[in-house]
């Protein structure tokens, strides 16, 4: 068998056919990083009847000089417990591109090796697992297994089974925030690319990425109506007459439990009494915000998605929110619409990473709870290889610090604790 370069037609017509494929994998995601300084090529393994037996697209970027590194994101696509095929793949990977000067290829396979119990992190391993073997004794480089998001891809992932989602599938924290954000106006809307610089208005200080590199995101991916932005907006009238209806509401219970404190001065009676005047008042204030905002008549937005939908998943490429509307709920709100949008024409949703510290001291603890409210299954990838094609040089690089600095993901503090990773 040979490698050689597939046409387009070729690798899409390969990957669309494997239960590999992700969006990662696509011509499309290849234009996209062509567009930010990357080259790439869609190599396929053909057998002596030129049928294509394993592919990849592989990006590749200078180091310094003339050394590139390769990058296979979400790994090859290929039959990993076929021992002899991959090795055989791998022999010719190393051939091909010693002679364009690549030192190495990294590759982050979306292999799930355990699935995770979120409410211990004690995790149930599966046959996958054997592959990390696979791949070790293939001079495949484990790299360190981290619980954070220090490596390209998050290593866990939540996912949701679309079919079986609903409103009563969730928690009942979520799902009482869903509901209040209901009732405060909220509204999905799906914007066309323009929306972007309203979504980058609450995304920018998640990563260091401008907003040119989503909007290559939306342009590429628009092609083949793989993308949706969404973005939500308060509907200032309907968030008016709700406060003033849950006002009046409470005004009169509260009218109620003082008339019952007046007969019996009880602890029940007065907790009662207490929680309906901080419910007063926040209805009051909504009342008064919401007034507001139908005098301006502005249409505000406060929160927006990204989402890829391929094949029969989608995945929350980046999503957030205006902290200055905090108290309204809309990340909840806006996770659910999406789920309730695409239930009925794909089978999972992917919430995107999580860490895999499940502690209380997990620095993360806020996303972790976030997404698990969603109820989600938990899964374990397989993690980050390097694959050396020119081990010397590699090593240099990996000892002086070239890597490190070149992939580093975060600076986040870890806490100093013994965990099961």
């Amino acid at each position: 068998m040979q490698l050689r370069e597939l046409s387009i037609e070729e690798f899409t017509k390969f990957v669309s056919e494997s239960p590999l494929a992700t969006h990662y994998q696509t011509i499309n995601y290849a234009l996209l990083m062509g567009e930010n300084g990357y080259d790439y090529d869609l190599i396929g393994f053909v057998n002596e009847y030129d049928q294509i037996k394993a592919a990849s697209l592989i990006l590749f970027k200078t180091i310094k000089f003339h050394q590139k590194y390769g990058y296979a994101p979400k790994g090859f696509i290929i039959d990993y417990f076929n021992q002899d095929l991959l090795k055989e793949f791998t022999i010719a990977l190393k051939e091909y591109y010693r002679k364009k000067h690549v030192i190495f290829i990294k590759l982050n396979p979306e292999i799930a090796i355990s699935e995770v119990d979120p409410d211990n992190g004690v995790k149930t391993y599966n046959w996958n697992y054997d592959i990390k073997e696979i791949l070790e004794d293939l001079g495949y480089l484990k790299l360190k297994d981290n619980l954070y998001f220090e490596s390209i891809l998050p290593r866990f992932s939540s996912v949701i089974s679309l079919k079986n989602y609903s409103i009563h599938s969730i928690s009942k924290n979520t799902r009482n925030k869903v509901r209040r954000a209901a009732l405060k106006g909220l509204n999905l809307e799906i914007s066309e690319k323009s929306g972007i610089d309203i979504l980058y208005q609450f995304i920018r200080k998640k990563k260091n990425i401008n907003d040119f590199y989503y909007k290559d995101y939306y342009n590429v991916f628009s092609r083949n109506d793989m993308i949706d932005l969404f973005l939500i907006n308060i509907n200032a009238r309907e968030f008016l007459v709700n406060s003033r209806n849950l006002y009046e509401a409470e005004l009169e219970k509260n009218n109620h439990y003082m008339e019952l404190l007046e007969k019996e001065n009880t602890k029940k009676n007065i907790n009662k009494k207490m929680d309906s005047d901080r419910k007063l008042l926040s209805y009051k204030q909504d009342v008064e915000l919401a007034t507001e905002m139908n005098k301006k008549q502005d249409k505000i937005y406060i929160a927006g998605a990204l989402v890829i939908h391929f094949q029969n998943r989608i995945q929350i490429l980046i999503s957030g929110f205006d902290k200055k509307y905090k108290s309204f709920d809309a990340n909840y709100f806006l996770h659910h619409s999406i789920l309730e949008y695409y239930k009925n024409n794909y089978d999972y949703a992917e919430l995107n990473g999580i860490t895999g510290d499940f502690s209380k001291e997990n620095p993360y603890l806020g996303l972790n709870s976030f997404k698990l409210g969603f109820h989600p299954r938990v899964y374990e990838y397989i993690g980050e290889y390097d694959y050396p094609i020119y081990p010397r040089i590699y090593q240099k690089l990996r000892s002086n610090g070239t890597l490190a600095k070149l992939f580093n993901k975060t600076d986040i503090k870890v806490p100093k604790k013994n965990s099961k990773n």
